[in-house]
């Protein structure tokens, strides 16, 4: 993306910088702030200048995907707070507005991902069915189920929540289950997936991460655990499940180690739903000054390379469109995955590497991982 944009108004001060969003309110008066949201309008290059707006004092707007925060600019001697920011076409970010120490989901947008969190989508960017808008206030619903698991090889015991959905079925493991519990309603979406049809009946289970590079860096630990301790407690739990079809959904690091399952333990993982995996990963590399720097594919294309993936292997590659450093490294391991005799679909968001573009492929590629 590019840097932000700022508008001088004319001489005369008769007009604002926000009369091209079509607010024509005095800025700063409370007719304004009644109108005001976050507005995109097109920027003449094929992409979208969206206005942020924020009441208070200084603030910067952060985004998932984009490393730089954008300062707020003043407007006059008033209380209103704004950056016209570039977007690219066909784009959705997770973004917050950060005050001092502090992240806050902007008040003017109805569609939050948590407390602190908020999604923007530019208006050619495809809708994502079935994820409900959720509020800053907005208190999401927990399954009812709850087990305590061991996970001694990991470092400690920690809680794993699993729902039902349309009864219950084939498992579905979602790694970094907390953020799709807290920030992303995974379980209200795949609950009206499921009832309108686009997704067969499934159990979840949210796998939470304490350590991710440790965890997801291509470690067996982590599958050991699953398949000796994990999957007889979902077992034992009451809730219907069905082990023998079992899904495992990862995004980034957690793509690239549901992968590595799928290669090193494939009697427990023949079937993946893999959103942006970083398979840039080799030992090491994260403490490189730049991690995406080093063998295009990493460790997965080295080891694709020495051995084919094993028989009945069904996954998923989903990637953003605008992850320019990290598509050489997906498109070597979805091209070496594919050869390798797994059938293999490939398909590519209209976001950053960011969990808002994820949430309609992990819906999607789930349902496509057990057709």
């Amino acid at each position: 993306m590019r840097r932000p944009v700022e508008r001088v108004p004319d001489a005369d001060g008769t007009r604002s910088p926000f009369a091209a969003f079509g607010l024509s309110g005095t800025p700063g008066t409370d007719a304004f702030w009644a109108a005001a949201a976050p507005v995109p309008v097109p920027s003449g290059d094929g992409g979208w200048l969206t206005l942020f707006l924020w009441r208070g004092g200084p603030a910067v707007v952060a985004f998932e995907s984009w490393p730089d925060p954008v300062p707020l600019v003043r407007w006059r001697d008033t209380d209103c707070w704004y950056a016209q920011v570039p977007l690219p076409a066909r784009f959705r970010a997770t973004y917050r507005f950060v005050v001092g120490d502090i992240s806050c989901a902007d008040p003017l947008n109805p569609v939050g991902m948590g407390g602190d969190r908020s999604v923007t989508a530019t208006p050619d960017a495809p809708p994502q069915p079935h994820w409900p808008s959720v509020g800053a206030d907005d208190v999401l619903p927990l399954p009812r189920t709850r087990i305590r698991w061991p996970a001694a090889r990991l470092g400690g015991r920690r809680m794993v929540r699993v729902h039902p959905v349309g009864g219950g079925g084939p498992v579905v493991l979602l790694l970094d289950g907390d953020d799709w519990l807290y920030l992303h309603p995974a379980m209200a979406a795949f609950d009206a997936a499921v009832a309108a049809g686009d997704v067969p009946a499934v159990t979840l289970v949210f796998v939470p991460s304490r350590d991710r590079p440790a965890e997801f860096g291509c470690r067996p630990e982590l599958w050991e655990s699953v398949r000796e301790e994990l999957l007889p407690l979902v077992a034992d739990s009451g809730v219907p499940a069905d082990p023998d079809r079992l899904v495992v959904a990862g995004q980034s690091l957690g793509g690239l180690s549901a992968l590595y399952a799928a290669l090193e333990f494939p009697e427990l993982v023949s079937r993946v739903a893999c959103q942006s995996g970083s398979f840039w990963w080799t030992p090491g590399a994260m403490e490189l000054p730049d991690p995406l720097g080093g063998p295009v594919g990493g460790t997965i294309a080295a080891r694709l390379r020495e051995r084919t993936a094993p028989a009945g292997l069904r996954i998923a590659f989903d990637l953003g469109e605008h992850e320019t450093r990290m598509r050489p490294h997906c498109e070597l391991v979805e091209e070496l995955t594919r050869r390798s005799g797994a059938t293999v679909r490939v398909s590519r968001s209209a976001s950053h590497h960011d969990r808002a573009g994820w949430r309609h492929s992990l819906l999607r590629d789930v349902a496509w991982a057990l057709g």
